[in-house]
């Protein structure tokens, strides 16, 4: 029986919009290539499918990076919005629409929508005090800090006072709330629905959702008060509306809206945009879903925090089926994942080429040396035939259930499995021996037919996940490259007999683990340069005495030198030391340092120096001045 799940309706599926400061990398191409997969297979299904991306291109932040490239924010957000485009579009994602936060029908929407809510009461005029993260484009609470930095942006917060409008969400937290209990699969999977609803146990407090234009130009203005532009939720969420809207295209795929986001943005997604909706009088969406993170060396990726990978880099070296494979398969949905490079490679040896590369070779070679390359006819079918023909037949309505579960990564590991039960069938069967007995020629034919089905079937449903590369296996069997549906999964006869095969090179070839594992070690420290020797004469002309270092300021006349008074015994010196950049002189008060105490005097812009402070200087100018472990007098000779 077909899976109930599987009635055909609409389905409409959206990433977020991403943010414009940055070019894409690794975790933008996970939630972009989850949701391509995703409508993939609901087109697979049969229905009515949308899938929006796009760019969030307004705010300080993009306006500050616009600054820092010398550019005006128009022209800086055409150029990174490109970046993204042409990403995807190098990635093969199969978006219908993307949306630009600066296209002019975006901002209408907006407005309209601004508009509807101030008509109703629900925006208000009103000073905010409170702790503003640049880099995340919100207020933080005190709570929230983690040593003493926002948790998305690891940026000190800073403290602004100002007069906004505000939107009156707290007003909607009892009806938000109740709306969540009724519904258990509003938000998925659970463990984000409960930390919304943890949210909503307190007071969440009213919106602030406008800047002063005078701060912030680079935005949509309000259309009541054009002295103030929207703030980014007020304007970002509105986008998976405005395209619908601008397009017609609402009456059809709202209803079916899937908001695919990764956690970091849960608060914005399960509290701002449902109150938002609910005060616009716009329908709640249908399902709001949340992934976790990819994590480097156990923290998330970010440009902020240095770590981020490149996808097309990835995808140049590997292809991009088998990158999107790895991000599906090795990832559970709604928690994190580790990224290694090495765990790529260990996919594609493992399931690509050595379960279902090595599974097409072997089949083809096999028709090629038994059959004359040609789709042989099924003859009568055993138990072992049958097992196997059921276990690939059952795997439509269970990789269905699987997707509508959000159990991504099992599905694909449930048609894996039936194709390594396809590996073992061809090992009970031995076909090559079957081979060599004319009486056994119907059996032969069905054990090789069976295994063409079977490599069919799971073409079928592993090309959301590997599109290209499922195609390619379907069109070496010979078969017609037609659009696939998940009804041709449910047949044993897909592939008719007398097709002529068309062998062609390795689906997924092999990588060499130990030439990945070579070039990914650590490069080796290049040898340190030494002067030229000195005997141990030269060395006991140097004098190197403690010094208390008593006070220290800036030298009047240069940019990049501190002038310290120290205390060397019954003597006084001063020092100037070229490490303003490395140290303030709160740092430098009351240490004890090592000097170089019979230095000749030396006029440094125009202050006298007498000896030289040591330190240690790194590879990237870094300067740590050398201290003493322990309290010694002041004086005392260092040897």
């Amino acid at each position: 029986m077909p899976d109930p799940s599987d009635a055909r309706g609409s389905y409409y599926a959206t990433t977020p919009i991403f943010y414009v400061n940055a070019a894409p990398h690794i975790g933008h191409a996970y939630t972009t290539i989850l949701v391509d997969v995703v409508t993939r297979f609901h087109r697979l299904r049969g229905d009515d499918t949308y899938f929006l991306t796009g760019t969030d291109e307004h705010g300080e932040k993009v306006a500050k990076a616009a600054a820092a490239a010398g550019v005006d924010p128009q022209t800086y957000v055409d150029r990174v919005t490109g970046q993204f485009r042409s990403t995807w579009d190098s990635m093969g994602i199969a978006y219908d629409g993307f949306i630009r936060t600066t296209d002019p029908a975006h901002k209408k929407v907006v407005q309209d929508v601004l508009q509807r809510v101030y008509d109703s009461g629900d925006i208000f005029y009103g000073e905010y005090s409170g702790l503003y993260c640049v880099g995340a484009e919100r207020f933080v609470t005190e709570k929230e800090l983690v040593d003493g930095c926002c948790p998305d942006s690891d940026d000190p917060p800073e403290l602004r006072v100002e007069a906004n409008y505000f939107f009156r969400m707290e007003k909607y937290r009892p009806w938000l709330r109740e709306t969540i209990e009724a519904n258990p699969d509003l938000i998925r999977p659970e463990r984000y629905r409960n930390e919304v609803l943890a949210m909503l146990r307190e007071p969440i407090g009213d919106l602030s959702i406008s800047r002063p234009r005078a701060r912030v130009p680079w935005g949509i203005p309000l259309p009541w008060d054009e002295e103030h532009v929207t703030y980014v939720w007020f304007d970002a969420l509105i986008n998976y509306w405005s395209h619908l809207v601008t397009e017609g295209l609402e009456r059809r795929y709202w209803p079916a809206v899937n908001h695919f986001i990764a956690k970091d943005i849960v608060k914005p997604h399960g509290v701002f945009w449902p109150t938002m909706l609910k005060a616009a009088g716009i329908p709640l969406y249908a399902h709001l879903n949340v992934h976790g993170y990819w994590l480097a060396d156990e923290r998330k990726m970010s440009k902020s925090l240095g770590n981020a990978i490149k996808p097309l880099d990835l995808q140049e070296k590997y292809g991009h089926d088998a990158f999107r494979y790895f991000l599906l398969r090795d990832m559970s949905f709604g928690l994190d994942a580790s990224f290694h490079e090495a765990g790529i490679a260990e996919r594609v040896n493992s399931d690509l080429a050595n379960d279902l590369g090595n599974l097409l070779h072997r089949t083809l070679g096999m028709l090629g040396r038994y059959t004359g390359g040609v789709i042989p006819a099924f003859g009568e079918l055993g138990p072992d035939d049958e097992a196997l023909r059921d276990a690939f037949l059952g795997l439509a309505d269970a990789v269905s259930r699987r997707f509508d579960e959000l159990q991504f990564d099992r599905a694909i590991e449930d048609v894996m499995v039936a194709v390594r039960k396809a590996n073992k069938y061809v090992a009970d069967q031995q076909p090559w021996a079957l081979a060599k007995d004319p009486a056994q020629a119907a059996k032969l034919g069905t054990v090789l037919r069976s295994v063409v089905e079977a490599l069919r079937v799971a073409s079928v449903l592993l090309e959301p996940v590997m599109p290209t590369k499922a195609r390619e296996l379907r069109a070496q069997l010979g078969l017609a490259d037609a659009p696939a549906t998940l009804d041709d999964a449910r047949r044993w006869d897909g592939a008719p007999e007398g097709t002529a095969t068309r062998p062609g090179e390795p689906l997924f070839p092999r990588v060499d683990l130990e030439a990945l594992a070579a070039a990914m070690a650590e490069p080796a420290a290049p040898p340190l340069e030494h002067k030229d020797e000195v005997t141990i004469d030269d060395f006991a002309k140097l004098e190197f005495r403690v010094a208390h270092v008593q006070h220290v300021e800036p030298h009047p006349k240069a940019d990049k030198l501190l002038v310290l008074t120290v205390r060397v015994g019954p003597e006084t010196r001063t020092i100037v030391s070229g490490i303003k950049q490395h140290y303030t002189p709160e740092q430098l008060i009351g240490k004890r340092v090592v000097i170089v105490a019979n230095l000749k005097p030396v006029k440094l812009r125009g202050v006298e120096s007498q000896g030289m402070i040591l330190a240690a200087e790194d590879a990237d100018g870094n300067l740590a001045v050398a201290t003493l472990d322990r309290d010694m007098p002041d004086g005392a000779e260092v040897r």
